[in-house]
């Protein structure tokens, strides 16, 4: 280890983020006694890990039967590959375009992708990292469909003009061989036939090409003779196509909710015509028209009846019907309501060979916010239970906390609890979507998320190893009453909507209690047990917090909010606030404004608690002489205190939990000591400005609806995000609201003076003062829940710029102290038990020595970093973090054995500081604050772990540890698996004396240079992609050498080749039996005539 020098920061580190760096002050230890610090800035390195969730507005999907992989395209270009459960990707195409569709390159470990800005992108999934191949700009057409046959090269790209290209995957090159619209439609109608929707070769002869256009008409396409077989007119517009097996029929879906049924070699008129939804008159007349097919798909099966799947189609009088899937197989239909509108399905098959019997067992739905498989196999259709995290957003987040490095038994405990919670009914096999391997785990620490919603709930995830888990699920509205219409609803609410929203938690995982806040300015206080009970009365306590107000002078420009001051004494006392089990006795007639009433009803009736997070007490603030209460900023919970404490723009309240009592309620103003310099004094009105610690848009004055608080959630919190930027404290700061916003419990020094360390709280409020208050707790046991317990506030510790973000409190030798805490123990269990679990964690051992700190207080704020020598409160280290910018979140965090500070600026970058010193240690430019999202849901862990909401339904985890960036290949699942491509069905005996078997075609000799010619230099333009040749050519080069492309992806990935050559030797043997048994045949039936056999 070696020590530094206070002074020294990180060279070359840019000015932008951080200027003025760490700086000694007088009393800064002699150079003997700075603590040896550990971290260097080597052992910093950021980057992306993995992203879980929903992907966001989804637009396309494909899957790879063979390898059992799904990809889904979005809207923004993202690419997001599925394997099994915990085999997950994401990619990004640099565009940004939308993916209108994707064509897996089956078992080759290839996927090409189509965007809307008319370029083609060949990815590399042989990676643990997928990469661009190649790709291809178009620069004169606009596609509109591909289709890639199984087991080919050739990609044929259909354009809006109505013309067909055609593309070597291998290189990425146009073919001179084009399909022009006017040869393909001739003089079958008179004008353009409008965009190719549809491209496919016939399932039983691949030279035989099947084009639907928009208008109506179908094709089929002598590849060879480069001329139309047959036409096919229909008078309403294409949506899909679909093949029968055996290539003698195809199925059509149209835009007025028909499905037509052609016999290839009938051109006419179609066979059949349906409409699935359609009513049927009774005089023989057409049916009504219905809401276009969007898409069909026809599968058989070889046993009964064939499956007809499509989306879409329902009759226009269901006007406020969900979208449908429809299943028709035999004379049976099936409708099945969906919860969000189809984006794109897909009917999962046994076999990839399209002209074999498809067997089809599963369809993937893809919706526009959730991804349903649904059992084929089962009577009633089941869906599949999703193995995959997609419901993150099943309500919107709000807030989230990350914890790496949790006590072990925890997972365990919330799974168990939280497996009751389970949905019945889903079927009873295994996942389909099955593809892909786990990469090693090379972290066997365990992670959990907290997720707070809009609609009040919690949900504990399991993120541990790169993965996501919903453990258990937590819903904190079921305490109050809920309005049963818009007529009943309360007039105390202070949101617009979402009343239950979560904005804050604070969560003790060693005691497993939890305390939240709501936007409605509630809290709520949970236990955890393993026995369910009901709770006749819900432990109630309601406080009465305010401030006196001011008119102003001359009104406000913007007109929305009236002043308000802080007034010494405008506070309440303990005894103002309501008894925990009396009703409320407020005012809300219209006589006169609306007094101590909460902004929700709590329930009257019993609650019964399951297993897992059980209610303790609910404590609400109330409405003040017609004034709403003010949000909750900040929020902390002690399990060894039994205390939680929390804060807004009023002040501060310290409730006993477990003698549910309110112990202190505070005006900020009265925390501030009379000696202290900044004791705040009545002043001259002036205009309120937001607190720069709240989430939520101030409303200080009036409680008209325009001016309430809007929800987490509302649009106006998301796409605006306005702050204070200035970096000093001045005057008129002063004169606006004073928010608390940051609490942390510790055993320290609560005055100067002190040399016995005793429980504190740190207090941090938004215009940057730290105080500090002294709590005095009675003996445990008994007299803990009869004696009352002491506060005192003990003055200003110190003053940073910008309001306060996260406190800390480090020993002599520089380690964390973290917070007292109690154990775990069942509160349903019996007392014996409770007994042993209920011992106190002792104190911090060591206790100051006379004239000597023994303690670093870390204070963070919005702007700067300080530590303070406790109990003397000299400030011996500071460093100003931003100058131009703010930080958005911070962290006292674990890391490689010792601690560290992290921030997330506004401007983008993401910072480290050494502690005690200061020292600079990372600064990396990575994300620019584009919206509240990412700022409300920001949060960093230890170990090196950091997270957060990237869009409506998808968390972006990052590490910003060089070892996990060292040992993320290892980690990271892969997605291909060297599978064998199953057998193609066997033509039979006769098939293949007299034909009419699948016709093969050379379409190396049709589509090559030598035969086509070069297409125009202008049509597209190929860029080559930063993959390597080699992957290249395993992910790309035909059906042939299968075992030389697998030796391929394995060297690729480095991977050893004795597997393969197992495989290679078992192949040989199973050969040499297969030679042997074919011979034995052979002599069996030598002599025996063709009748005979």
């Amino acid at each position: 280890m070696k020590k530094f020098n206070i002074r020294k920061v990180l060279d070359g580190l840019t000015a932008v983020s951080s200027s003025s760096s760490a700086t000694a002050q007088p009393g800064t230890p002699r150079e003997n006694d700075v603590v040896q610090e550990t971290l260097q800035s080597e052992h910093f390195q950021l980057c992306k890990t993995v992203r879980h969730g929903f992907p966001y507005q989804p637009s396309s999907m494909a899957f790879d039967p063979v390898q059992k992989i799904l990809a889904i395209g979005t809207q923004t270009g993202a690419l997001r590959l599925f394997g099994r459960a915990g085999v997950e990707c994401y990619c990004q195409h640099e565009s940004g375009a939308a993916v209108i569709q994707l064509q897996f390159l089956i078992n080759e470990g290839a996927l090409v992708s189509a965007l809307a800005d008319d370029s083609i992108h060949l990815w590399n999934l042989r990676q643990k990292i997928p990469a661009i191949l190649h790709s291809l700009k178009f620069n004169r057409e606009r596609i509109t469909y591909c289709h890639l046959p199984f087991q080919s090269k050739w990609l044929y790209i259909g354009t809006e003009r109505g013309n067909i290209h055609i593309v070597n995957v291998e290189s990425f090159t146009l073919s001179g061989y084009v399909i022009m619209w006017n040869k393909a439609i001739e003089l079958s109608t008179k004008t353009h036939p409008g965009p190719v929707v549809h491209i496919s070769d016939n399932p039983m002869d691949e030279g035989k090409l099947l084009i639907g256009f928009e208008c109506g008409v179908v094709v089929l396409w002598d590849l060879k003779c480069k001329k139309a077989d047959y036409r096919y007119n229909y008078d309403e517009a294409i949506h899909s196509v679909a093949w029968h097996h055996e290539g003698k029929q195809f199925v059509c879906s149209h835009s007025d909710g028909t499905l037509t049924t052609w016999n290839v070699r009938a051109p006419a008129k179609p066979a059949q015509i349906i409409t699935p939804h359609g009513k049927q008159p009774k005089d023989g007349k057409k049916p009504e028209p219905c809401k276009p097919i969007l898409k069909v798909e026809y599968k058989t099966t070889r046993a009964g009846d064939p499956f007809m799947v499509l989306s879409g189609g329902l009759s226009y009088d269901t006007v406020g019907r969900r979208a449908c899937l429809t299943v028709m197989h035999g004379k049976s239909t099936a409708v099945l309501e969906m919860d969000y509108p189809i984006v794109d399905f897909l009917t999962l098959c046994e076999t990839p060979y399209p002209n074999d019997f498809q067997e089809p067992y599963a369809v993937v739905v893809l919706l526009e916010k959730d991804l349903v498989v649904i059992d084929l196999g089962q009577i009633g259709y089941p869906i599949f239970e999703n193995p995959y995290p997609l419901t993150i957003h099943e309500s919107p987040v709000t807030c989230c906390e990350y914890f790496a490095d949790c006590p072990a038994e925890l997972i365990p405990a919330l799974y168990s609890v939280g497996s009751r919670q389970k949905r019945q009914g889903y079927s009873k096999k295994e996942w389909p979507v099955s593809g892909g391997n786990w990469g090693q785990n090379t972290q066997s620490y365990p992670e959990i998320i907290i997720t707070g919603h809009a609609d009040g709930s919690i949900k504990f995830w399991d993120a541990s190893a790169l993965m996501l888990q919903v453990l258990y699920k937590l819903k904190t509205a079921k305490v109050f009453e809920r309005a049963r219409g818009k007529e009943e609803k309360p007039s105390t609410d202070i949101v617009d909507e979402d009343p239950f929203a979560i904005q804050t938690l604070s969560w003790c995982p060693e005691s497993r209690m939890l305390c939240v806040a709501g936007v409605s300015a509630h809290v709520i206080v949970y236990r955890f047990s393993k026995q369910e009970i009901t709770t006749e009365v819900v432990q109630l306590l309601e406080v009465r917090m305010q401030c006196e107000f001011s008119d102003v002078d001359s009104p406000d420009p913007g007109g929305d909010q009236t002043p308000t001051l802080p007034t010494p004494g405008a506070s309440s006392s303990p005894q103002e606030s309501e008894p925990p089990t009396q009703p409320s006795t407020g005012s809300n007639s219209s006589d006169g404004p609306r007094d101590n009433i909460p902004c929700l009803q709590v329930r009257s009736s019993p609650l019964k608690q399951s297993p897992g997070y059980q209610v303790e007490l609910v404590i609400q603030l109330v409405w003040v002489s017609g004034e709403p209460p003010q949000q909750i900023t900040s929020l902390a919970i002690n399990s060894s205190y039994g205390l939680v404490v929390f804060g807004n723009s009023n002040g501060l309240a310290v409730v006993d939990y477990l003698q549910k009592t309110l112990l202190l309620n505070m005006g900020t103003s009265e925390l501030y000591s009379p000696s202290d310099p900044y004791q705040r004094q009545p002043r001259s009105p002036r205009k309120a400005r937001q607190p720069s610690g709240a989430l939520c848009d101030s409303n200080d004055g009036s409680n008209t609806s325009e001016d309430r608080c809007k929800s987490p959630t509302s649009d106006a919190k998301d796409n605006s995000f306005t702050r204070s930027r200035s970096s000093s404290v001045t005057s008129i700061d002063r004169e606006s609201r004073e928010a608390i916003s940051s609490f942390y419990f510790c055993e320290s020094f609560p005055r100067k003076a002190d040399s016995v360390i005793s429980p504190c709280l740190l207090v941090g409020t938004t215009q940057g003062s730290v105080m500090m208050v002294a709590l005095s707790l009675p003996p445990g046991g008994d007299q803990r829940l009869q004696q009352p317990v002491g506060i005192a506030s003990c003055g200003t510790m110190a003053q940073l710029k910008g309001g306060i973000l996260t406190m800390g409190l480090l020993d002599a030798a520089g380690t964390l102290l973290p917070p007292s805490y109690e154990p775990w123990y069942d509160p349903n269990a019996s007392d014996e038990e409770k007994e042993k679990g209920r011992r106190r964690r002792p104190a911090s051992p060591p206790s100051s020595q006379e004239g000597q700190d023994a303690q670093f207080a870390v204070l963070c704020s919005e702007k700067q970093a300080k530590v303070v020598a406790m109990p003397s409160q000299t400030r011996l280290y500071k460093h100003n973090i931003t100058e131009t910018s703010f930080v958005l979140r911070a962290d006292i965090v674990q890391m490689a054995g010792t601690n560290c500070i992290t921030c997330f600026c506004a401007n983008g970058h993401i910072m480290t500081l050494s502690l005690p010193s200061l020292r600079p240690l990372l600064d990396v430019n990575y994300l620019p604050l584009t919206d509240m999202r990412i700022a409300r849901t920001f949060c960093f862990s230890n170990l090196g772990q950091a997270l957060y909401l990237t869009s409506p339904t998808e968390f972006q985890r990052i590490t910003y540890s060089q070892e996990t960036c060292d040992n993320l290949q290892e980690m990271l699942s892969e997605l291909f698996t060297p599978v064998e491509t199953p057998e193609a069905p066997n033509r039979g005996f006769f098939k293949g004396l007299f034909g009419g078997g699948a016709q093969s075609l050379d379409r190396e000799d049709l589509f090559g240079e030598t035969a086509a010619g070069k297409a125009s230099r202008s049509l597209a333009q190929h860029i080559p992609g930063p993959g390597s040749m080699e992957g290249m050519k395993g992910a790309a080069s035909g059906v042939v050498g299968d075992l030389a492309r697998a030796r391929i992806a394995l060297d690729e990935r480095g991977q050893k080749l004795g597997e393969l050559e197992e495989r290679t030797a078992a192949m040989m043997a199973s050969a040499e039996s297969f030679s042997k048994h074919a011979h034995d045949m052979m002599l069996k039936y030598k002599d025996k005539k063709w009748y005979q056999l």
